[in-house]
């Protein structure tokens, strides 16, 4: 499937947003299935990486919405290992994360990820107020949003006495520095996108 992106110009479709975005041209995908053979998560994911990326060359709302409702994109390692086979360069986890952001900006994604955006809500969070990962207030966040208290309750303790577990958090030097890169990032969210 040969396209050009200045077919469409106006275009509405993801796949243009995805382009402009990302410099990630889906049609250049001729569903070779290299990315899919090699996916570690292929299997337990309801898409295979090119059948995200199928969806949206079909370019019409509806598959638009599949790709942004798929579990791979939340599944997705970013292992790379689809875009080492791909011999046509497309690099499908720089495709996923935009498909994620998208996703959870527009709130269309699928119900069953809602424990992995808590994950990622809570990682940043934690990561926005003190400049770093403090995994306790992480971890109690992500618990309060879940309501998994118990899961994995039993190695707390164990990581507590090796040391893997502070009570308080480290904090970085300049915390404003961090605070303004994520206003930053809102702010080039809100707009769209535009650097």
């Amino acid at each position: 499937m040969v396209e050009s992106l200045h077919q469409h110009p106006h275009s509405s479709s993801l796949k243009y947003s995805i382009k402009l975005e990302t410099k990630q041209w889906v049609a250049d995908c001729y569903q070779c299935g290299k990315c899919a053979a090699g996916c570690p998560v292929a299997d337990i994911t309801d898409m295979a990486p090119n059948q995200v990326i199928r969806q949206l060359q079909v370019g019409d709302e509806k598959h638009d919405n599949n790709a942004l409702q798929s579990m791979h994109i939340w599944l997705c390692l970013t292992c790379e290992t689809c875009a080492a086979r791909c011999p046509q360069d497309v690099e499908f986890p720089i495709i996923a994360d935009y498909l994620r952001q998208k996703a959870y900006k527009d709130k269309v994604y699928n119900k069953e990820a809602k424990d992995i955006v808590a994950f990622h809500e809570s990682f940043l969070n934690s990561v926005k107020t003190t400049g770093k990962l403090f995994e306790v207030g992480m971890v109690a966040q992500y618990k309060m949003k879940t309501f998994n208290l118990m899961q994995d309750v039993k190695n707390a303790p164990a990581m507590f006495l090796k040391g893997k577990l502070s009570l308080m958090p480290h904090t970085v030097k300049n915390k404003e520095a961090i605070r303004k890169m994520f206003e930053r990032a809102e702010a080039q969210s809100n707009a769209g996108g535009e650097h």
